[in-house]
C-alpha cells in the first residue's frame, strides 16, 4: 500500500536546508544530524536520524530518502539523476522551490473552498429555521383568523413539520458530518485517499487541468535547472501526476512523440501538455539557449493563471449563493404573507 508522503512545506524546508549545508561545505551526513537534533516532531526526527545513518554508511541521499518511505517518487527520482550528474545542491534547491510553490497553491485552494462551504451551511441553517420555526407561527396566526395555509405555503409548512419531526435525526446527521470533517482534517491517510479519488475521476478538468499544467511546467523547469535530460524530466514529471490517469496519458504521448523525433515544443503542444502560447515561448528559449529560465517563467505564469481562474470561480459562487438564498427566503415569506394580507384586507 502506498504510504502518505510528507507535507510539501516540510519537503521544501528540508531540501532548502540541505542545499544550504552543501553550499557551506557541510556534508549531508552532518547536515541531516543537525536537522534531526533541532527537529521537534519525533517521527520526522527519527526519519532524519535514520537517513543520516544511511548516508554515513555510504548510501546516496536518494537511497536514504527512498528507504524512509515518506518522500514522493518524484523527489527520489530527481535526486538520483542529480547525484549521477554531480548536481545534488542544484537539485535540492529546485525541489525546495517546487514544493514551496505546491504548498502555496494548496493553501490557496483550501482558502478558496473554505468560505463557500461555510456560507452554504449558514444558508441552510437559515432556511431550516424559517421552515421549522417561523412558518408554524404564521400558521397559528391563520388559525386564529379562521383560515389555514394552503398551496405553496401549506407545502412549506408540511416540509417544516417534517423537519421538526426529523430534528433528532438531523442532529445525528450533523454530528456525523462534523465528525467526518474532523476525522478528515486529522487523518493524512484519509485526505490522501480522497485526493487520489478526486484526481482519478475529475482531476483533469477545469481548474484542475490548469493546476496539472502548472505542476508539469514546474517539474520540467526543475528538471532542466538540475541538468536532467528532457526525456527523463518528462518521466519524472509524470510521476507527480500519477494520480490523474488522463495527465499521465498525455505525458506518455509527449514522450512517444519525442522518441519519434519531434521537437520538444511541438511534442508538448501536440500532446496537450502545455498551451500553444507556452510552447511558442519555449521555442524561442531553446533558440536562445535559455530553456530553463523560460520554463521557469512558463511555470510561474501557468500557476498564476490557475490561481486567478480559481479565484474567479469562487468569486462567482458567493453572489450566486446569496441570490439563491434570497430568492428562497423571499418565496417562503411571500407564500405566507400574501394570503395573510388578503385575509386582513377582507376583515378590514
Amino acid at each position: 500500500m502506498k504510504t502518505v508522503t510528507l507535507p510539501p512545506m516540510v519537503i521544501a524546508d528540508l531540501c532548502q536546508q540541505l542545499a544550504l549545508f552543501l553550499k557551506a561545505g557541510i556534508s549531508l551526513y552532518d547536515g541531516l544530524f543537525l536537522l534531526a537534533e533541532e527537529e521537534q516532531d519525533p517521527q520526522i526526527r527519527s526519519m532524519l536520524t535514520a537517513c543520516a545513518q544511511q548516508v554515513e554508511g555510504g548510501s546516496y541521499l536518494s537511497t536514504a530518502f527512498q528507504a524512509a518511505g515518506v518522500f514522493p517518487t518524484h523527489v527520489i527520482g530527481l535526486l538520483q539523476v542529480g547525484e549521477e550528474v554531480g548536481r545534488t545542491e542544484e537539485t535540492l534547491q529546485s525541489l525546495s522551490h517546487y514544493y514551496e510553490e505546491q504548498d502555496r497553491m494548496n493553501r490557496q485552494l483550501r482558502n478558496a473552498l473554505t468560505y463557500p462551504t461555510v456560507l452554504i451551511f449558514m444558508m441552510l441553517i437559515v432556511i431550516i429555521v424559517l421552515l421549522s420555526k417561523v412558518l408554524p407561527v404564521f400558521d397559528d396566526v391563520y388559525a386564529s383568523l379562521g383560515g389555514s395555509l394552503t398551496g405553496i405555503g401549506g407545502s412549506l409548512l408540511a416540509l417544516g413539520d417534517l423537519i421538526n419531526t426529523s430534528m433528532p435525526y438531523l442532529f445525528a446527521l450533523l454530528a456525523l458530518i462534523i465528525a467526518g470533517i474532523l476525522l478528515f482534517s486529522a487523518s493524512p491517510l484519509l485526505r490522501h485517499k480522497a485526493v487520489r479519488l478526486w484526481q482519478h475521476y475529475l482531476g483533469d478538468r477545469g481548474v484542475s487541468r490548469k493546476r496539472n499544467d502548472a505542476k508539469f511546467a514546474q517539474a520540467m523547469a526543475m528538471a532542466l535547472n538540475s541538468g536532467v535530460p528532457v526525456e527523463q524530466g518528462i518521466l519524472l514529471a509524470s510521476s507527480l501526476l500519477e494520480d490523474c490517469p488522463a495527465a499521465v496519458s498525455r505525458c506518455q504521448d509527449c514522450r512517444a512523440r519525442l522518441d519519434a523525433g519531434e521537437d520538444l515544443p511541438d511534442a508538448l503542444k501536440a500532446s496537450g501538455m502545455l498551451p500553444p502560447s507556452a510552447c511558442r515561448m519555449l521555442t524561442r528559449g531553446l533558440r536562445a539557449g535559455t530553456a530553463d529560465s523560460v520554463m521557469d517563467d512558463i511555470a510561474r505564469r501557468l500557476s498564476d493563471e490557475a490561481h486567478d481562474t480559481l479565484e474567479k470561480r469562487v468569486a462567482m459562487i458567493e453572489p450566486a449563493l446569496v441570490l439563491i438564498t434570497s430568492l428562497l427566503v423571499g418565496a417562503i415569506l411571500l407564500s405566507v404573507m400574501l394570503p395573510l394580507m388578503n385575509i386582513m384586507k377582507a376583515i378590514g
